[in-house]
């Protein structure tokens, strides 16, 4: 038997790490959103103006924790998520980043709430952990220095994840068996390290197995299996391919012990069932679902997500029936972006800057309000994942961080 295992206790309200409480877009239970918005869109709570990065925030506690670049730093502000104000902001690290291909030199990855602790992963690989409370900088960690480890294409962007006392990271450091690695979230000591495999942009989640905390990771070539405490493969098989690709989207964790992944770039999807020993696939290949980055979202037994590439057009809106693949229907040329689930309903974040409130239905894409917050004055893209609490959503462009009421 599988089940998702999260870092932190489940707190209403929050959104503590990439992709909310269990890393699969689905806010807490009892996060609910309005039937509809006025004309102007959904209202503005705060709005501040923030450094490089495609890294959303991350919200506990009723903080909003942001990672950005400023100058030649990289740094962690928490802030107040009613208001925006400031109420800790840390010295930060130095950083001379340059991406190989597009333009953001900012950190790519949300940063992770567990407890009492802040962790934070910039794109040159320096691994971070802070007080929550106070911003205090408790240890910090060069991982593509200490694992030589490449950068990648777009620096690093696979976001850690923390299990049994332990930050996971797609580090990537092949060849010194280090392509994934756990440090001790009390001292950044290395506690393991495994996988003579590159990183990928995917963020590993965490799951039970066997009634023991194991990790389910996608790095460049594979997708791996990973007992949490030791660092031993339970299992691995291939997945993405080798030239100019990314694996980028999160895995999704089905019922029944299934899992999905997926990825553009002609690789497809594999959804498979798996336990402790191996791992059987249902159904594969291009034709159902290939998305670049967005992570597919399960609502009422049917997926939702966004096929194709963000910078290669068109890219489509699906529902898929997860278990056999079949595609239910698509929405053609409607743009790339992420997903959000709350009561029941979708959030739709497009990179051109559209957000769409969605009806999930497996007869059609019912769309009851839409909305450019950030307005002609949209600045990039809308590439850095949203985060959903209390009622508010938080998107950042290129300049600003919004703060928009879209609950009750």
């Amino acid at each position: 038997m599988v089940i998702c295992l999260w870092a932190a206790t489940a707190v209403a309200g929050d959104w503590p790490q990439i992709l909310g409480t269990r890393r699969d877009g689905h806010a807490a239970p009892d996060e609910k959103l309005t039937a509809t918005w006025p004309a102007s869109g959904p209202p503005v709570v705060w709005s501040r103006e923030v450094g490089a990065g495609y890294a959303g925030v991350a919200v506990a506690a009723g903080r909003a924790y942001l990672f950005h670049r400023v100058g030649d730093r990289e740094l962690v502000e928490a802030l107040e998520a009613a208001t925006g104000e400031t109420v800790w902001k840390d010295d930060g690290h130095p950083t001379a980043f340059q991406p190989q291909v597009g333009g953001g030199d900012g950190p790519l990855c949300v940063p992770v709430v567990a407890g009492e602790k802040v962790v934070v992963f910039g794109a040159s690989g320096t691994l971070a952990c802070l007080d929550a409370r106070t911003g205090r900088r408790q240890w910090t960690r060069q991982t593509h220095r200490d694992y030589a480890a490449p950068e990648g294409y777009f620096g690093a962007g696979s976001t850690p994840v923390v299990v049994a006392g332990r930050v996971i990271v797609n580090v990537g450091g092949a060849r010194q068996d280090a392509g994934l690695v756990a440090f001790d979230l009390a001292t950044g000591e290395t506690a393991w390290q495994t996988l003579a495999e590159a990183a990928s942009y995917s963020a590993p989640v965490p799951v039970e197995v066997d009634g023991k905390p194991h990790v389910l990771a996608v790095t460049r070539l594979a997708c791996v299996l990973v007992d949490a405490a030791t660092g031993a493969i339970r299992w691995r098989f291939p997945f993405g391919q080798r030239g100019p690709t990314v694996n980028a989207a999160t895995p999704v964790l089905l019922p029944d012990g299934r899992l999905l992944v997926t990825a553009a770039y002609g690789i497809g999807s594999v959804c498979a069932a798996f336990d402790g020993a191996a791992v059987r696939p249902i159904w594969e290949g291009v034709d159902s679902l290939a998305t670049q980055y967005c992570t597919p979202i399960l609502v009422a037994g049917h997926l939702y997500a966004i096929d194709g590439r963000d910078d290669v057009p068109p890219a489509d809106f699906k529902c898929l029936d997860p278990t056999t693949g079949r595609v239910l229907w698509v929405e053609r040329g409607f743009g790339y972006g992420t997903l959000v689930e709350a009561g029941g309903k979708l959030l739709a974040v497009k990179t051109d800057g559209e957000l769409l409130l969605i009806e999930p239905d497996a007869a059609g894409l019912e769309v009851p309000a839409r909305a450019r917050p950030f307005g002609p004055e949209l600045a990039g893209a809308l590439r850095a994942l949203p985060a959903l609490a209390a009622g508010r959503l938080y998107l950042r462009d290129d300049r600003r961080l919004l703060c928009l009421q879209v609950g009750p």
